[in-house]
């Protein structure tokens, strides 16, 4: 069998392609790869161009709506500054279980770092960083403080 190494693309599905490309491009500044217009589909870069990539297709406006999740790697000290960058940028920072934070969450089992947050077309995105920390599945999901905090202990 081939040993998958990563992942390269995922996509997503929108129902404005050019308010997506602004929010994507614009807002959470990833670089634009490329749009093709004919297809109503535009590509970003992920990081280092020619390392990953981020699909977006626009369906329009249709009533049957699906809402999917991205999680996008970041460094620790950026998913804890996160929650006001992206208040800063208008959008609102969110908890594990999609209530409003002020700080990142961990995930235990993982361990891992994350904020959440939502596109103009409800897809669920995510700003995730792994721990070097042991995972400690009795945890659960808790807020950045409260992981911190358990370490001390």
């Amino acid at each position: 069998m081939i040993t998958i190494q990563d992942l390269f693309e995922s996509h997503l599905t929108v129902a404005d392609l050019d308010r997506a490309v602004k929010f994507y491009g614009e807002r959470l500044r990833l670089p634009l790869a490329r749009v093709f217009p004919e297809r109503r589909a535009a590509f970003f870069w992920i990081g280092e161009p020619g390392k990953a990539m981020l699909g977006l297709w626009e369906t329009g406006s249709s009533p049957q709506r699906l809402s999917l999740h991205v999680a996008f790697t970041a460094t620790l000290q950026e998913v804890l500054a996160a929650p006001k960058a992206l208040r800063d940028a208008g959008i609102a920072p969110l908890d594990f279980d999609g209530a409003p934070t002020e700080e990142a969450v961990v995930l235990g089992w993982m361990p891992a770092a994350a904020v959440y947050f939502h596109d103009p077309d409800g897809n669920l995105l995510e700003l995730l960083s792994m721990l070097e920390d042991s995972p400690r599945p009795e945890a659960g999901v808790v807020p950045w403080s409260r992981w911190v905090e358990i370490g001390r202990q």
